[in-house]
């Protein structure tokens, strides 16, 4: 993300005209380049935050004391600032919300507590404005709080709306945005994020006479690039595929459980547990199962923890590194992950020996960026569902896949117990997509795949 984000941030600068970050080049190769769409949504989009608000007021105060110490109204003003701020966070209501600002920005007590930040924010940089001649960091507090109330402003506009309001783009474009906020135990977030990436992303490489090539291990979609071109506006582009160095046909089974419920059903947790445990016996623990929801992973702990002895590691337990690796140094433990353990997670060995997966990856229906996208594309006479939700779906599922064979020796079974992907018409689209493993429902395969393994594993051993 980081590399991507030094990217997008020069081809903004070389658009205003200002400078630039990177060396003149003749080609840009970008790599894991599945995750540009959603960095440059991110980056090209707006963000303000309880927390960039309280380091505001607090940066404010510290250099008060040391360079304006005759202007005791600075503190006043940014301690006022910092609790209208706390005041916004009750107001929005509890944890864990994300959702579009259309359905709570009419809320009396929100619209109010938004109209009182902005007002304290703008008496703030009234005094600001004369303190900023003091210090250079006094100076850029004032830069930072313009900054914010300009965007505080357009959440506080009665004419914005998800599906309609345009906001100005870094290319000076009218684009059409989705506005959304998230809430926290203590903070919050607001952001506005532009639906159609392709039309800024196409006029930024525009203004660079040099070639781009983009890699991945998940461009593709049922063996075709036209979803990550789409989303990114490239057109006139050329295309290849390189065979994977890894042997799946002879390192890999998936297995796809028969007479599972559908993921939507009461039974289907219970399903899902019986239907591995006889998997990890065969595995020997060694495993991942990867799952679409916190509530999933959590129950599913709950009821493992009664069935298996292996040790087992669930996410949020201890930080990503370390739970890594002490998955690592087990050899027969299981670890339970929700979206950040799909990708860029590298587990070599036989530690790593099955991946499970409990159900197909399609993103939230209730999420506000992902409703904003789909109503484009209806509005622009399209089918939102195979144009943009199955393949975003196919490229996480990729991801998850792909935790298993790292290595040229490794080896295992790829376990998904989700049965729309052999009764839902588009479930060709998911195996279209997937490495080229050998395919099987039946348990006896699984157990026989893992039995032999360990037979070679056993004469290696001897000799």
């Amino acid at each position: 993300d980081s590399n991507h984000h030094l990217l997008l941030a020069d081809m903004t600068l070389k658009t205003d005209g200002f400078a630039e970050l990177l060396p003149e080049a003749e080609a840009f190769i970008i790599d894991e380049a599945h995750q540009l769409y959603d960095v440059a949504a991110r980056f090209f989009g707006d963000t303000v935050s309880s927390r960039q608000l309280i380091l505001l007021a607090r940066d404010v105060i510290a250099e008060q004391v040391n360079e304006a110490s005759d202007m005791a109204e600075l503190k006043e003003y940014a301690d006022d600032m910092e609790k209208v701020v706390r005041d916004l966070r009750i107001a929005l209501g509890e944890t864990g919300l994300r959702d579009a600002w259309i359905k709570i920005r009419n809320k009396p007590v929100v619209s109010q507590q938004l109209n009182l930040l902005i007002t304290a924010l703008d008496d703030l940089i009234a005094v600001l404005e004369i303190a900023a001649e003091r210090s250079r960091g006094l100076e850029h507090c004032y830069e930072r709080a313009q900054g914010m109330a300009a965007k505080l402003r357009q959440f506080a506009s009665q004419q914005s709306a998800a599906t309609t309001d345009a906001t100005r783009d870094a290319i000076g474009q009218d684009v059409e945005s989705v506005q959304w906020y998230e809430t926290y135990s203590k903070s919050f977030m607001l952001h506005a994020t532009p639906i159609d990436v392709a039309s800024i992303f196409r006029e930024h490489t525009d203004d660079y006479a040099v070639s781009w090539v983009f890699t991945s291990a998940t461009l593709q979609v049922n063996r075709q690039f036209d979803h990550f071109a789409d989303n990114l506006g490239l057109q006139d582009y050329h295309s290849g595929t390189w065979q994977s160095p890894f042997d799946y046909p002879r390192q890999s089974l998936l297995y796809l459980p028969e007479n599972m419920p559908q993921p939507s059903e009461p039974a289907y947790i219970d399903a899902f547990v019986d239907a591995v445990i006889p998997v990890l016996k065969a595995s020997q623990g060694r495993a991942f199962l990867l799952f679409t929801s916190y509530y999933a992973m959590n129950k599913v702990r709950d009821k493992l923890r009664r069935k298996v002895d292996y040790e087992m590691f669930v996410q949020g337990d201890l930080p990503k590194h370390q739970l890594l690796e002490a998955f690592r140094e087990s050899g027969h433990a299981i670890l339970l992950g929700t979206s950040s353990f799909w990708e860029g997670v590298d587990v070599r060995g036989e530690s790593l020996s099955c991946v499970i997966i409990d159900k197909l990856p399609f993103a939230s229906p209730g999420d506000p960026v992902m409703q904003a996208r789909i109503d484009m594309i209806k509005r622009r006479g399209g089918q939102p569902f195979m144009e943009f939700q199955v393949p975003q779906a196919v490229i996480a599922l990729k991801q998850g896949v792909g935790r298993l064979i790292r290595d040229v020796n490794d080896y295992g079974v790829v376990m998904i117990t989700d049965p729309r992907l052999s009764q839902k018409t588009y479930g060709s689209v998911f195996l279209n997509s997937l490495p080229d493993m050998p395919r099987t429902s039946k348990l006896q395969d699984v157990q026989t795949f893992y039995a032999a393994r360990d037979r070679v594993a056993e004469q290696e051993a001897v000799v």
